[in-house]
């Protein structure tokens, strides 16, 4: 695609350093998809794993080609320079301005609004932690700064915000109501789901319109972290159920003894966790209770009785899986079960960002989301319940607030 043609986007990162969430996103921006940055050094698997994409999360494949970005990185606004930082040498080589404010990456000196989308990468980088365990990294304050130029431009453009929508359910909302307001396109969320039709093993799906019962979701630790994208996950795959989603009741996260109790529960799940944990290539053998007995889970009770429960088995699985049990297609007597892993590539180039990257230039091409912000709020949400439930020993939360409705993406 001609430069001159393409969309541009102020990027602004929390820090932009080797294999932070900057890295696997701007960089495939600045470079190409299946680019391993020089500075990583050499991946001695990185052969074998260009070889191995070709079943695994990468869009169109990789059959020699180069898969190029669509859209041009205009301005970075940088808030961390460590040691380690990338973001000075990819604008020496790339001759991208790391700008000195968030004001000054989106008018590049203008005084308008100058790009036509804005991602907000703000995941790692040295950042306190709130009493919860929550990292307090910037998205709020700095969607609003985006906002303000909104508002004083009169120019509303796309907003992307990796993972969480804020630190908890205050922020996130305060977010989706003031993009609303101002009528930005607005989409967030995670490297593992945000993409409508992300890689999967088997490649299957609930069926749109099936009546979900229970699912039961593995994760690897850490519990904040992670646990936000094992919610996306879930979520990605039960909003397909009959009548869309209609939020969630009441959220629970229990660890150690009574995690592993809850994981043995046939009402949340039980009899499922070894079917997600069956999807995993990477899954250790043995009694998963003895080689994690610090497992956490968090139980999510729905509004219209769905019942599912996030896996947190430690060291068990690097990777994220599912499964599912739903009403038989017909209405027969027996439920059927579906059960796949999600895409995650865990060497260069960290392909599964490859299909973030393809959602989030989508919306900024077009100016239409590709996937809810909705999703993302109850995500938030429902975490920041689990969280609230951990600190406090392991009650049930309820949460009248998370009475989110929405229709699940277009296929």
């Amino acid at each position: 695609m001609d430069p001159v043609q393409q969309k541009t986007v102020a990027a602004l990162c929390t820090v932009y350093r080797p294999r932070s969430h900057a890295d696997v996103i701007v960089s495939k921006l600045l470079a190409d998809y299946t680019h391993p940055h020089p500075a990583h050094g050499p991946d001695p698997d990185y052969g074998a794993t260009v070889r191995n994409l070709t079943e695994a999360p990468l869009p169109l494949g990789l059959d020699g080609r180069l898969k190029r970005p669509r859209v041009r990185v205009a301005s970075m606004y940088v808030d961390q320079f460590p040691e380690n930082d990338l973001a000075r040498h990819w604008s020496e080589r790339t001759g991208v301005p790391i700008a000195a404010s968030i004001r000054q990456a989106l008018t590049l000196g203008t005084g308008t609004i100058a790009v036509d989308g804005v991602l907000i990468i703000g995941e790692h980088g040295e950042y306190p932690l709130n009493d919860r365990g929550q990292r307090l990294y910037p998205r709020r304050a700095w969607f609003d700064a985006v906002a303000d130029l909104v508002q004083e431009t009169g120019r509303p453009v796309p907003v992307f915000i990796d993972k969480h929508l804020g630190v908890g359910w205050d922020d996130a909302q305060h977010i989706v109501r003031r993009a609303a307001t101002l009528r930005i396109p607005l989409m967030a969320g995670s490297s593992v789901s945000t993409a409508p039709r992300s890689w999967r093993a088997p490649r299957v799906d609930l069926p749109l319109g099936a009546r979900a019962c229970r699912a039961v979701v593995v994760s690897p630790p850490p519990l904040e972290a992670y646990g936000f994208h094992a919610l996306e996950a879930l979520q990605s795959v039960i909003e397909r159920r009959a009548g869309g989603e209609t939020g969630v009741a009441r959220v629970r996260c229990v660890v150690g003894d009574a995690a592993w109790e809850a994981l043995r529960d046939r009402a949340w799940g039980g009899d499922l966790f070894p079917a997600a944990l069956g999807a995993c290539e990477r899954a250790r053998p043995g009694d998963p209770s003895l080689l994690a007995p610090d497992a956490a889970a968090i139980l999510v009770a729905y509004r219209d009785g769905t019942r599912a429960v996030v896996a947190l088995p430690g060291d068990v699985t690097p990777q994220w899986a599912i499964a599912v049990e739903h009403d038989a297609p017909g209405g027969g007597d027996h439920p059927s079960r579906l059960a796949f892993r999600f895409g995650m590539g865990d060497r260069e180039p960290f392909a599964h960002f490859a299909w973030l990257l393809e959602g989030i230039q989508d919306m900024i091409e077009t100016g239409v989301p590709t996937v809810p912000a909705a999703r993302t709020l109850l995500t938030t949400g429902t975490l920041d319940a689990a969280m609230a439930s951990h600190v406090a020993g392991g009650p049930w939360v309820e949460t009248p607030e998370l009475a989110v409705a929405y229709a699940p993406p277009r296929e």
